[in-house]
């Protein structure tokens, strides 16, 4: 049988196409498949390394100068990653009431002095929040024999702390403004509420400020200070030719700051 529709077709395409530019192409068909791409993150609990608190950037370490007693920091995904030990200096012997000044934070590999501070990290990827406390364990205490072993009504103060950190789009945690340490008595620093303070934070006093005071030898020397961590010690309070030391415990708990 012979097919006399199809010549038609074609007369008229060919017509049509004659008269008028235009060109009809067929539908281009399109078909698509979908894949996906995945990530998972676990708590990590490797030791993080102190920052430098004024541009704490956990890809540039620092390496502070350690203490006699040099602490470790805890570890976890939730942890205390350094805290300054605070020394306030050679003094002489004075009946009037005197307040020293903590010597700023140094380190080993030449860096800047900076303020003291305590660094956490919250690597447990929860945002559940945290809080951080500090006691003196005891009053200070002679670290030899002598007569006069306790520095009777010394206090620490530390005072115009700042937070900070690298991490972005999270919420900070949220430092006490003063912190006076009572012997034996827990007192919080900074507590970070649910859904604050992921990644890694520093809490750092005041800033670093040049003085002037005279040595063991009567010489006139300037020392590095920061004035907002401040150690009074009442004149009526006897003191000996020896050095005193205390210890601060700082505890980290994964209960948040209402």
């Amino acid at each position: 049988m012979i097919n006399k529709k199809r010549p038609l077709i074609l007369l008229l395409t060919l017509l049509f196409g004659a008269s008028s530019p235009a060109v009809f192409a067929e539908a281009e068909e399109e078909e698509q498949y979908h894949s996906s791409g995945t990530v998972q993150f676990i708590p990590n609990s490797d030791p993080i390394d102190p920052v430098d608190p004024e541009n704490p950037d956990p890809s540039n370490p620092v390496d502070p100068t350690p203490p006699e007693d040099p602490g470790t920091g805890t570890q976890g995904p939730l942890s205390i990653d350094y805290a300054s030990s605070l020394d306030f200096g050679v003094n002489r012997i004075s009946n009037q009431d005197k307040v020293y000044f903590a010597r700023a934070q140094t380190y080993l590999n030449g860096h800047k002095e900076t303020p003291n501070f305590v660094q956490v990290s919250d690597n447990r990827g929860t945002n559940s929040g945290w809080t951080l406390t500090v006691k003196q364990d005891e009053q200070f205490r002679a670290t030899e024999k002598t007569v006069n072993e306790v520095l009777t009504g010394s206090q620490i103060k530390l005072t115009h702390p700042t937070v900070d950190s690298n991490v972005q789009g999270v919420w900070q945690p949220t430092a006490k403004d003063e912190v006076v340490l009572v012997p034996g008595v827990e007192s919080v620093v900074v507590a970070a509420a649910q859904g604050a303070g992921a990644g890694t934070w520093v809490v750092y006093w005041g800033t670093v400020e040049t003085i002037n005071e005279r040595d063991k030898d009567g010489h006139i020397q300037t020392v590095n200070v920061t004035k907002a961590i401040q150690l009074s010690v009442p004149g009526a309070t006897p003191k000996d030719a020896v050095t005193y030391r205390t210890k601060l415990i700082w505890t980290l708990t994964d209960v948040p700051d209402n």
